[in-house]
């Protein structure tokens, strides 16, 4: 690799000159060039504009001073590494004392045969810097110690022994530093999270904040709000809200955020509303976004009486025995140095004692699960890419939220596992490695079923921000490395704002199609399997290129789109061939994945989100009260004004036939109409024509409407449900 692609020019940028959070001496120099080592800048939107998207500026600065240090870079550390710089932080120091081994291969993806025997960390740093120009990115070989970590504000922990967890951990509790430990063995995982006694969560969910419409407030004890029934007013118990346009209760308008209790989808409490005025009409809540303070216990407490946020309810019991084997895993390692052997019935008998010896001094289950830590010690020696991915993954994110204080964190352990994966019926002798990249994969699945992955033929459609995943994820398990193919298409050319997400590409990657550039960045990792490149769209226009032929050869297909169209498209496709499907998606923080197995599950298409609620057109024309309704109202405007009435006189111009083709008397006479309008009545011959007609349309839009509308219903005016007509939601307002 020369030097120039190890050192990309930074780019200009405004520099804010603030004072660092802290100065950190580093190991090693900054590899990347960057010259924003000592002040904050102000944040690329160029580069992290879906990112602000999710997270705001606030939470975007406060990452961007933020030095975090990662230690062990095996395949979980990396990926943890890989997540962070991409997303924006101030440093990043890599920590490793462990040499590079064909284990490793199996899931470090930015580890390469050459580097075997080479410090992990070192030989990783090269491929880091390039990640994000915007990041100071170095590595140490130093011990984990108090003195190592005392500059950070977040240190991870991987590949760690239990006895250093125990002591940083008690170090960085003590120090205000956040810590985070994760683990991934074989088929299982997990996290824990340390942020201190007081950490303040600014905003536990992200979300937009709610709104509704209110109809009536009781004066008791416990005051209930009810809501309009149009929709559900979307609030949780213990959330806090605030009032506006209140009449008669007017003490609630712009009050002191109350917390609340849900009653019903459509009622809440809001506590004493006795001393209040008489509600009479009208009014809003909206919702308050209220700063929590959480606190954490150190790694030592919360060991011994863990707090586990379950990630699988069909696993309920799980997560409290997978917690039991780690604690039993780590004195296993302490006295063997090494993990048990898979299927080795004497490691096997070994684990499942000191499980049991665990549970007898700490009391972590009320009985041992003698088949789960026998399975656990039979798949904890391996390294699979797809659960470091989830893992590190999760991890990265807890790591943004410890730097932003946005997103409740997770309190304070998560176990994870996959346990189905596994084949039944392996024995030791199908486990045992032969100095090859898939060592760490054959450790938990056995050589049969690699060596089927490396005979897979998939196809996978989009490189995006998931095709770069999982292309790394398939080129890192061998998928098509014997003589199996992965085909990989995508139309799309690569944009600055993809490198904040998309870490196959680079910055002398833009405008370059991304298809082929991913394709070529994962064959650089696994040089061993076959992957081909194409630049189609996937629909009927390409029904020439993936013909019947194309998808009888091919295993499975994998979506990586961004657009429901070329989802179902591909859905049918599949059904039609009987092919698996896996289709995924993500949207800010949240994300989803949906295995399609031919008569089994069902298909993509055959499930739907609910429609969105349609707007009533009485509501938007005469009676709009919310923002949807006026953006909605613009939208009507706009397409009827300058959208369809300027493509039916462009078409009646230039097509001899376009009247002809109208299918009813009806829709003939009402185009003629419009037709007359635009090309004759209001045909402009000037630009003080086009001002006269745009102040008129403005008159009367937002005057001589309004104006018939109050005449019509005065303000005092009473329905025949003795209501005021402008009480509830139809809100009054004078014209212009």
């Amino acid at each position: 690799m020369s030097k120039d692609q190890l050192e990309p020019e930074a780019k200009k940028r405004r520099v804010e000159h603030t004072q660092d959070i802290l100065n950190v001496d580093m190991q090693h120099s900054n590899g990347n060039g960057s010259t924003a080592n000592n002040s904050n800048h102000d944040i690329d939107e160029s580069l992290y504009s879906r990112q602000l998207y999710v997270l705001g500026h606030e939470a975007m600065r406060k990452m961007a001073a933020c030095h975090i240090l990662i230690c062990g870079m095996g395949g979980l550390g990396v990926e943890i590494a890989k997540d962070i710089i991409l997303g924006g932080v101030k440093s990043v120091t890599v920590q490793d004392h462990k040499v590079a081994t064909y284990e490793d291969l199996s899931s470090q993806f930015f580890l390469r045969e050459e580097d075997i025997g080479k410090n992990r960390a070192e030989a990783s740093l090269p491929r880091l810097v390039e990640l994000n120009e915007y990041v100071s990115t170095s590595s140490t070989t130093d011990p984990v110690t108090p003195d190592l970590v005392k500059n950070y504000n977040v240190v991870v922990l991987t590949d760690s022994t239990r006895d250093e967890q125990l002591e940083i951990g008690d170090y960085c509790h003590a120090n205000k530093i956040k810590l985070i430990c994760a683990n991934a063995n074989g088929v299982f995982g997990s996290i824990f999270c340390d942020f201190g006694v007081n950490f303040r969560v600014s905003d536990t969910n992200g979300e937009q904040v709610l709104s509704a419409m209110i109809s009536s407030v009781t004066q008791e004890a416990e005051g209930i709000v009810t809501c309009l029934d149009e929709k559900r007013h979307g609030f949780e118990s213990g959330d806090h809200v605030t009032f506006h346009e209140v009449k008669g209760m007017t003490e609630l308008n712009e009050c002191t955020p109350r917390k609340i209790t849900v009653k019903g989808p459509y009622t809440f409490s809001i506590g004493d509303t006795t001393k209040l005025s008489e509600y009479v009409s009208g009014g809003i809540v909206t919702q308050v976004k209220v700063p929590t303070t959480v606190s954490f216990k150190s790694m030592r407490d919360a060991l011994n009486s863990p707090e586990i946020i379950p990630t699988d309810f069909a696993k309920f019991e799980s997560p409290y025995q997978h917690h039991l084997c780690y604690v039993a895993l780590s004195r296993f390692v302490k006295e063997k140095g090494r993990s048990p052997k898979p299927y080795n019935s004497g490691d096997n008998t070994v684990f499942l004692d000191t499980a049991k010896n665990v549970n007898e001094s700490l009391k972590l289950v009320d009985e041992v699960n003698e088949d789960v830590c026998r399975k656990f010690a039979n798949s904890c020696a391996g390294q699979l890419v797809g659960v470091q991915a989830v893992i590190g993954g999760a991890t990265a994110q807890e790591v943004m939220k410890a730097c932003s204080g946005k997103f409740m964190p997770i309190r304070q352990w998560v176990y994870f596992d996959c346990l189905e994966i596994v084949p039944e019926g392996l024995t030791e002798a199908d486990c045992e490695v032969t100095n090859t990249r898939y060592d760490g994969q054959i450790l938990c699945l056995g050589k049969k079923l690699n060596d089927r992955i490396g005979g897979q033929k998939w196809f996978m459609v989009g490189a995006g921000a998931i095709g770069c995943e999982l292309l790394k994820n398939f080129a890192l398990m061998g998928v098509g490395h014997d003589d199996g193919m992965l085909t990989v298409t995508d139309m799309d050319t690569i944009e600055r704002s993809n490198l904040n997400r998309q870490f196959l590409f680079r910055s002398w990657d833009v405008t370059k199609l991304k298809s082929d550039t991913a394709c070529k960045a994962v064959k650089v990792m696994n040089p061993g399997i076959n992957v081909t490149s194409h630049q189609n769209r996937v629909g009927p226009e390409t029904e020439k290129i993936y013909t019947d032929d194309f998808f009888a050869k091919i295993d499975g297909v994998a979506n990586a789109l961004d657009n429901v169209d070329a989802r179902t498209y591909m859905d049918r496709r599949c059904v039609y061939y009987r092919l698996p499907l896996l289709e995924s998606g993500t949207l800010g923080t949240k994300g989803n994945v949906q295995v399609v197995l031919p008569s089994i599950t069902e298909s993509y298409s055959s499930s739907q989100d609910p429609p969105e609620k349609t707007i009533p057109m009485c509501t938007l024309k005469n009676f709009p009260n919310a923002i949807e309704h006026t953006i909605q109202w613009a939208r009507d405007q706009f397409e009827g004004l300058f959208t369809k009435s300027a493509e039916n006189s462009s078409k009646y111009l230039s097509e001899p036939k376009f009247l002809e083709k109208q299918k009813t008397v009806g829709s003939m006479l009402g185009l003629l109409h419009g037709l007359k309008k635009d090309l004759v009545d209001d045909r402009p011959t000037s630009m003080e024509d086009c001002i006269k007609w745009a102040r008129f349309l403005f008159e009367d839009n937002f005057h001589n409407t309004i104006a018939q509308l109050l005449f019509n219903f005065p303000p005092d005016q009473v329905s025949l449900r003795h209501e005021f007509i402008f009480a509830l939601e139809k809100l009054y307002g004078p014209g212009i």
